[in-house]
């Protein structure tokens, strides 16, 4: 699979050249997003009608899916795949979850596109169903022209709530005879192609102290002032890391940053606080070393701190719980999917994002090499009034032609 990939790679160009096309987009590609946005996938909502409208689409072409749900069976992922099931080829990835929009002020109906200045508008446009409606769309074209190297198509579940459902698929390709050669996730980078993306582990704490009356405080072991060490530990850890790297900079924050988001505790004045709990994460870029860093907090908390309470009362202690990690992505810019990847966008440069996605996954627990490209700008994510410009679904049209000049015998 290799060799005929890598072949089809470096003959892309003696295919046929794809066909002149306005600067505005399909309308099969603008149906299809006003068909996807219709569906309400805001993560707390099952996809299911959405997965099971993708599914049948696929039917109509000939195309049998798989669909990979969570433990209740409320969602779904659902895998496919277009041409040869013997041979490795392209995976085009996306998730089928939006963000809320209770609270933003809306202009227009959230779930209803609106046409307005060469943009359409509705959540998810932007992130990030309109790469998975032009992805459909042209499905048929792809089939039309006969596929020598196959399409994997993967469509995940619950993306914005910390890339948990696509991780069950993950489970189900490491079972798979043939996985894909790579793996090109949509998210919107305005057709850019990313290399890279931090790191995150994010942490649960509970600092368990002693109650006592306030008027003998010694004799208790607040958790509220230990979690307040801990966090002033985490804050030195961040100054150290600002000053001294390691720095990436082709990021914004060019370097790991370490952060506190929620601390809850004490019940009244006049109790030492038995309880604390906060909630604490680290994003870091390649260069760090994200298992010392996390050894270097837990030692904070079982060598100084722990010692210190049970000193004063066997029964306290800290629990650091690990409830997400979501491995960073960093490829090589020379990586074949890279190059291939920036073929198919016209451009050649790349970049590296803030955000998280699941191409971090992908690419180290499936071992399939991955980039981020797709059409649409982050800075409309999760805002009201998201849009995504009909410029932007053309030049994902064209991106998806020149995929078509490189994957398909004619």
């Amino acid at each position: 699979a290799e060799t005929c990939f890598s072949r089809t790679l470096r003959t892309g160009e003696q295919h046929a050249t794809m066909l002149h096309r306005n600067e505005m987009a399909d309308n099969k590609s603008v149906e299809m997003i006003e068909r996807l946005i219709a569906f309400d996938t805001t993560s707390r909502e099952s996809n299911l009608q959405l997965i099971n409208f993708i599914q049948e689409h696929l039917n109509e072409q000939g195309v049998d899916s798989m669909l990979v749900h969570n433990e209740e069976g409320t969602k779904a992922n659902l895998y496919a795949t277009i041409g040869d099931p013997e041979l490795s080829g392209v995976m085009l990835s996306g998730h089928t979850d939006v963000v809320p929009v209770d609270g933003q002020e809306w202009d227009t109906d959230p779930f209803k596109v609106a046409h307005k200045d060469g943009k359409l508008y509705g959540r998810g446009t932007s992130d990030m169903k309109s790469f998975i409606a032009i992805t459909l769309a042209m499905l048929p074209r792809f089939i039309g022209r006969g596929l020598e190297i196959p399409l994997h198509l993967a469509f995940s579940y619950d993306e914005e709530i910390g890339c948990i459902g696509v991780r069950r698929l993950i489970e189900a390709l490491n079972d798979m005879p043939i996985k894909p050669s790579m793996c090109i996730v949509g998210e919107p980078t305005s057709m850019q192609v990313v290399t890279g993306h931090k790191g995150k582990r994010s942490y649960r704490v509970h600092v368990r102290g002693y109650e006592a009356h306030s008027s003998l405080a010694p004799h208790g072991v607040n958790a509220i002032e230990y979690a307040a060490r801990l966090i002033a530990h985490l804050r030195t850890l961040a100054d150290r890391i600002a000053g001294e790297g390691p720095y990436d900079d082709l990021y914004d924050v060019t370097h790991t940053t370490v952060h506190t988001g929620t601390v809850q505790g004490g019940t009244q004045l006049n109790i030492v606080p038995k309880d604390c709990r906060m909630d604490s994460e680290f994003r870091y870029v390649g260069g760090q070393d994200a298992n010392a860093l996390e050894e270097e907090i837990r030692a904070f908390a079982r060598d100084v701190l722990e010692p210190e309470m049970q000193a004063v009362h066997a029964d306290t202690g800290i629990t650091i719980d690990c409830y997400n990690d979501m491995p960073g992505l960093d490829m090589d810019v020379d990586a074949e999917v890279v190059t291939f990847v920036k073929a198919l966008a016209g451009r050649n440069d790349n970049a590296k994002v803030a955000f998280g996605t699941e191409a971090g996954l992908f690419n180290e627990r499936a071992g399939i090499p991955s980039v981020i490209c797709g059409p649409g700008s982050i800075d409309q994510a999760h805002k009201p009034n998201e849009f995504i410009e009909f410029e932007q679904i053309s030049l994902c049209e064209k991106f998806m032609e020149r995929l078509m000049d490189r994957v398909c015998k004619t």
